[in-house]
């Protein structure tokens, strides 16, 4: 997904527009009205020819052309004739510009006793089939992408006639802005995040919602855009500015809207979809919340969004960031309003920076923990602890040298179903347990390894690839339910991608008292998506559990008892909400973390075992989990 802006919405037309645009940093904008004059579905040949010289000219690509076509309701036959020659302009338009995304209207706009209801009255659904079908049939023909936006009507309505039509490639032009305030609970907000997502071509942001707060709050775009880079939208996400307090000019509101876009990309790589529509900040109060824990977040990729974690969280304070590149480490502290530093030495004779958040590349982990450490700092790192076991060891011994808490966050260990899956398992629910396969299919293309990402894919930096980066969110999932397994053969291969490590590994893993697991992760899938299979099964029962793919929601099952139920034989329940809100509470209770730096390294132990297999040709080698 990308970032673009309706042209006319800063209130002029596209020539004047267009600079302005480029200079606030994008590199994209969608076309509607204030084209020469008019909209974008009535300018000729030569005019559209005159556009693709202006958007070369300014460094700019075309994200949609965003239009209203079909925006009534039930017209009349004279009605239905102009808007089927606006499709012409349209389909010529496209042509000329080079760009098949189109947002549209189906001829549904009712009035208020009939709104929300199309879903209900087949008769209704039947006159907008017939009515759009001589739109729909053209715009197929000539290739466009249609997007049907929630203006008007409900998402609901926009997936009735969706699935009605069964395009592929036809989606939602999502504006969150509308309908939001109709979600009764927390549940129904992340169901509705989830499948807005999944069926969105386009996002449109107001600054209704995000400049100017909508019925008392503004809306979290930080969690809406992180769903839709989950989903694996490809679309543009549009400033659709709407601007109607004239006491600011259209075009510093709508530089306001792009601002809010900014802070709230999703600077991290997709994961799962439900985690990622999930709110952190659940309403529980610690009783240390007067009494904060201080912690400062260094690295502002990931960091990012960690560092909006711990103002979530109660009983956490964030005092500040820290990142080598100014830019990131500025837009994080504008977000959250801390200072930033470019050198975290700055923040380590501070006595109220207790906690040091690591969130830098993964084979600086331990240089920057050991740095921390060493003033008497707590350290809470990202996954994986670092790059080497050797390295591992050193920040550990560091860290029980000078009395200090060095935790690890594998955040799927705050989740009740993995906690559910170890109870059952330690209480051998499914029997004596005999075999499993792990995998994970994602996709990460080109850019993911590039500019200031080209660490990604390193032995030095990132430990490795697939299974260092993605995959050991399953590795500690299997280490944390099941245990560590005595031994492993591994293969791993580059399949798609000019990296140093692997795109591709395949794993098997034995357990001294029987147990065989297949693992396999890949980053060449051909999918935007986190694509996660989990079967279990031991001589009582059995374990399955699917998320991602063709998956629209996580699938969780249990064969116990002689049937399959949705219900685990054991149910855990996560006392904290994340790895901050169990830092804050050892540091200020002196409860046990839920993952240590030993615990870390046990987890490392299996990756570190794999590649050295690997290197070894598949041989079968040995793991070793506890430090000596």
């Amino acid at each position: 997904m990308y970032r673009s802006i309706f042209t006319d919405e800063l209130g002029l037309d596209i020539a004047e527009a267009l600079p302005i645009i480029k200079s606030w940093g994008l590199d994209y904008c969608d076309l509607r009205a204030m084209v020469f004059g008019k909209g974008c579905e009535y300018l000729t040949q030569e005019e559209l020819e005159e556009v693709k010289r202006l958007l070369k000219q300014n460094g700019l690509k075309l994200g949609c052309l965003q239009t209203s076509l079909a925006k009534v309701q039930l017209p009349d036959r004279e009605r239905q004739e102009a808007e089927e020659a606006k499709m012409e302009g349209i389909i010529r338009a496209a042509d000329a510009l080079d760009c098949n995304l189109v947002r549209s209207f189906f001829y549904w706009h009712p009035k208020d006793d009939l709104r929300g209801k199309l879903s209900i009255l087949p008769d209704q659904q039947q006159k907008v089939l017939d009515m759009f079908e001589p739109l729909a049939n053209r715009a197929i023909e000539a290739g466009l992408k249609i997007g049907f936006e929630n203006c008007g009507v409900t998402a609901d309505e926009v997936f009735t006639i969706l699935d009605e039509l069964n395009v592929p490639g036809w989606g939602l032009a999502w504006d969150p802005a509308n309908g939001w305030e109709q979600k009764e609970n927390l549940e129904d907000e992340v169901e509705y995040l989830v499948t807005c997502a999944q069926r969105s071509v386009m996002v449109h942001v107001k600054a209704r919602g995000s400049v100017i707060p909508l019925e008392g709050e503004i809306l979290p775009w930080a969690r809406i855009l992180t769903t839709c880079a989950a989903a694996g939208l490809e679309g543009p996400v549009s400033a659709e500015t709407h601007n109607r307090d004239k006491t600011m000019s259209d075009v510093d509101v709508s530089h306001s809207v792009i601002q809010v876009m900014e802070r709230a990309w999703p600077l991290e790589a997709p994961g799962e979809i439900y985690e990622a529509a999930k709110p952190r900040n659940t309403g529980i109060v610690r009783d240390w919340d007067n009494d904060p824990v201080g912690f400062v977040v260094v690295g502002l990729g990931m960091g990012h969004n960690r560092a909006r974690v711990v103002t979530q969280t109660s009983g956490a304070r964030l005092l500040g960031v820290c990142d080598l590149v100014e830019e990131r480490a500025q837009r994080s502290a504008e977000e959250y309003g801390v200072p930033y530093t470019l050198d975290i030495e700055d923040w380590l004779d501070q006595d109220d920076v207790e906690v040091v958040y690591v969130m830098t590349p993964t084979g600086l982990h331990g240089k920057v923990a050991r740095q921390a450490i060493a003033a008497g700092k707590h350290v809470l790192t990202t996954k994986p602890m670092d790059a080497s076991l050797k390295a591992c060891d050193a920040t550990i011994r560091a860290a029980e040298e000078e009395n200090v808490l060095l935790g690890v966050d594998f955040d799927r260990r705050f989740q009740d179903d993995l906690l559910s899956l170890q109870a059952s398992v330690r209480e051998d629910k499914l029997g004596r347990l005999l075999s499993g396969q792990c995998s994970l299919q994602v996709l990460r293309g080109p850019e993911y390894f590039q500019g200031i990402s080209a660490w990604h894919g390193t032995w030095e930096l990132d430990g490795g690839g697939v299974l260092s980066n993605q995959s050991i969110h399953h590795i500690d999932e299997l280490a944390f339910a099941l245990g560590i397994p005595s031994r492993v053969r591994c293969d791993i291969y580059t399949q798609t991608h000019e990296i140093e490590a692997e795109d591709l590994g395949t794993a098997v893993w034995v357990y001294d008292d029987g147990p065989v697991i297949t693992f396999y992760g890949t980053t060449s899938y051909p999918q935007k998506t986190w694509y996660h299979r989990l079967d279990l099964f031991g001589t009582e029962g059995a374990f399955h559990h699917t998320e991602g793919g063709p998956y629209n929601k996580p699938e969780t099952h249990w064969f116990v008892g002689g049937e399959w139920s949705d219900k685990a034989p054991v149910s855990v329940h996560s006392h904290w909400q994340s790895a901050a809100d169990n830092m804050a509470a050892a540091v200020r209770t002196g409860v046990e973390l839920t993952c240590t730096g030993r615990d870390g390294r046990r987890t490392q132990s299996i990756l570190d075992a794999m590649y050295r297999s690997a290197k070894l040709g598949g041989a079968w080698v040995g793991v070793e989990p506890d430090l000596d």
